[in-house]
């Protein structure tokens, strides 16, 4: 006897794409509540460190909820590179003058997002099932 698994709609795997992502940006909103205060307050006056910090808490919450949902490592690896992209980016011309902190963390943080869903959507078969 075969038994076949039911084939999903297409609609049900978008509409499981679209949970994962938002369960890794509710994860990474997560991380920075949690994890912000843990950081000694001298480093988060600094704009780059303070960038940085940021994008750490909000890599180890998203590492930890894709881990819980036994996503591969080098996925998960690839995702946290993409979260970090951005600001290791935009820190170049911050540290030359050409991009203010306020505009670091803003355009880190839009470029973030729509990173996370290119590497999603480049890697379908581990989000889109």
């Amino acid at each position: 006897m075969t038994t076949t698994a039911p084939t999903r709609t297409t609609a049900r795997k978008l509409a499981r794409f679209t949970g994962h992502y938002v369960e890794m940006v509710a994860a990474m909103l997560i991380g920075m509540v949690a994890l912000g205060p843990l950081w000694p307050a001298a480093w988060l006056v600094r704009p780059d460190l303070d960038a940085l910090v940021m994008a750490t808490n909000m890599t180890v919450a998203m590492v930890a909820a894709m881990a819980l949902r036994k996503h591969s490592w080098p996925r998960i690896t690839e995702m946290a590179a993409v979260m970090y992209l951005p600001f290791v980016v935009l820190l170049v011309p911050y540290w030359l003058g050409a991009l203010s902190g306020g505009a670091l963390m803003v355009a880190g943080h839009v470029v973030m997002f729509p990173l996370m869903l290119a590497a999603m959507v480049w890697r379908r078969a581990e989000y889109w099932h």
